[in-house]
């Protein structure tokens, strides 16, 4: 057979930021009605407690005061490189996938200029001029869309070792009187993927992408504070909950589904699903309606590892994030090993999805 050139991740890091956040913390809170911009009379003890029977959120993590997305994104990227024991001056390419890109504390003003990429080089000290540098924004899904682009990339032939990153901080951007709010995290995830020539197919495997217009392009978007009295002029923010459940749960398994077709493969041979961590009871419905497809009955929830319960919905964060926690063997009962079939898949604001078959070296 003849050889064939396949994108493998060599390294991967985590920055989990240091300061939990329980549900507790919102007890206080007043939280407005969508749209109406009349608080809620429900007792905050009930919100909180509700909150967390639909989405299995307990806690999550928000950056330190001192700390932006792109400082995430250098601590994460410092682990991976150490992990894959590469010189950053060897890399050809640094992606950073995002939603809005440094936003300093006390301000929800977006700062992409430079790309986070571009200031991930800078704070690494990287100082070879041909490691090129740019930002990916595709909702949720920026980190795993990065991942696509950076295979493209190496397929290819005109790169070999790249960073690709997922970084938010969506504690600065939240609406303080939107229940939604409890929902966002911070956090950065990174990966080292390098170029390999092999005569059976191995890493990357396959990949399928979607996007939705119109009604759905509205489901996530920026927008002003439900609290009449919060300055309207900061934009924060607004999600259409329920919506986004349904079109999860009607389009995402198809997207899976046919990734897992394109790399010629069947349900019984993915042994991981890495989703984009958003609502608990949403991925496991998410994953029902796909063994559902494959005309499965009994359902191996143990396939699809969590995090969301102890760090929330970190956006582009949570799928690179909990592969790096699985991988380092620091979620109990979960592992993978050389040889498996793995998924990465997202969805969120645009509406956006995406999936990617990738085989363990």
């Amino acid at each position: 057979m003849e050889n064939k050139i396949y994108t493998i991740i060599t390294g991967s890091g985590a920055s989990i930021p240091p300061r939990i956040v329980k549900n507790e913390e919102f007890v206080d809170h007043t939280f407005y009605q969508p749209g109406k911009k009349v608080p809620f009379e429900t007792p905050g003890e009930e919100i909180t407690s509700k909150f967390e029977a639909i989405t299995c959120i307990a806690e999550r993590r928000y950056v330190a005061e001192d700390q932006t997305a792109s400082d995430l994104a250098v601590e994460s990227a410092i682990a991976a490189l150490e992990d894959a024991k590469l010189d950053k001056e060897e890399l050809d390419f640094i992606i950073v996938a995002h939603n809005f890109g440094d936003v300093k504390s006390g301000s929800t003003r977006i700062d992409n200029m430079p790309s986070l990429a571009n200031k991930v080089k800078d704070k690494l000290k990287i100082k070879n001029p041909s490691t090129f540098c740019h930002d990916n924004i595709s909702g949720c899904p920026g980190w795993t869309q990065a991942m696509i682009i950076a295979d493209a990339y190496i397929r290819a032939g005109f790169c070999r070792k790249g960073l690709v990153i997922g970084a938010d901080v969506l504690s600065r951007v939240s609406d303080p009187h939107d229940r939604d709010t409890m929902i966002f995290a911070d956090g950065a995830g990174a990966v080292i993927v390098e170029a390999t020539e092999s005569e059976t197919p191995i890493g990357i495997l396959s990949h399928e992408s979607r996007s939705d217009g119109g009604k759905f392009s509205h489901a996530l978007q920026m927008g002003s504070s439900w609290n009449p009295d919060y300055d309207q002029t900061e934009e924060v923010i607004k999600m259409a909950g329920n919506q986004i459940y349904v079109y999860a749960l009607t389009t995402v398994p198809g997207v899976v589904k046919a990734s897992i077709d394109k790399a010629g493969l069947d349900l019984k041979d993915i042994h991981k699903v890495f989703i984009h961590q958003a609502n608990e009871k949403m991925d496991l419905a998410i994953l029902e309606r796909l063994y559902k497809l494959y005309k499965q009955k009994d359902v191996d929830y143990s396939i699809m590892p969590m995090s969301i319960r102890e760090l929330g919905n970190s956006s582009t964060a949570t799928v690179p994030t909990l592969f790096d926690l699985v991988r380092k063997n620091k979620i109990e009962g979960q592992s993978i090993e050389s040889g498996q079939n793995i998924v990465f898949t997202s969805v969120g604001a645009g509406m956006n999805i995406n999936s990617i078959i990738y085989r363990i070296p």
